[in-house]
């Protein structure tokens, strides 16, 4: 079993920063993508970037331009800088682990909460 632990979520205001920092407890054999969703109540989670374990990125349109997405694979972990945040960015964030031969991990989840 892996754990993902997130950190970093909060309150700010409308065109603010924040970074999500997500941790494996461990790696996972094989290639994998580390990834943050996002939902809001009423709402199903959707994607919001993703990265392979090769660094191959991939951005939700509504974020592109504003979100970066990397990751560290020494320590097993992703990063997401939010840039030049908007209400509509207002979610609880999940770190999602998954690799190619069938393991899907997520985090607890982070609440990001950008006032207009």
């Amino acid at each position: 079993q892996v754990q993902l632990v997130e950190s970093g979520g909060g309150l700010v205001q409308s065109g603010g920063s924040l970074r999500l920092s997500c941790a494996a407890s461990r790696n996972i054999f094989g290639p994998n993508v580390m990834g943050w969703y996002r939902q809001t109540p009423g709402k199903q989670r959707e994607l919001v970037a993703s990265i392979s374990s090769s660094s191959a990125a991939n951005y939700a349109d509504s974020v592109k331009g504003r979100f970066t997405i990397s990751r560290d694979n020494d320590k097993n972990t992703v990063y997401l800088q939010m840039n030049t945040l908007k209400a509509e960015d207002t979610a609880v964030y999940y770190c999602n682990l998954h690799g190619i031969y069938g393991d899907n991990y997520w985090g607890q989840g982070t609440q990001v909460t950008v006032s207009s």
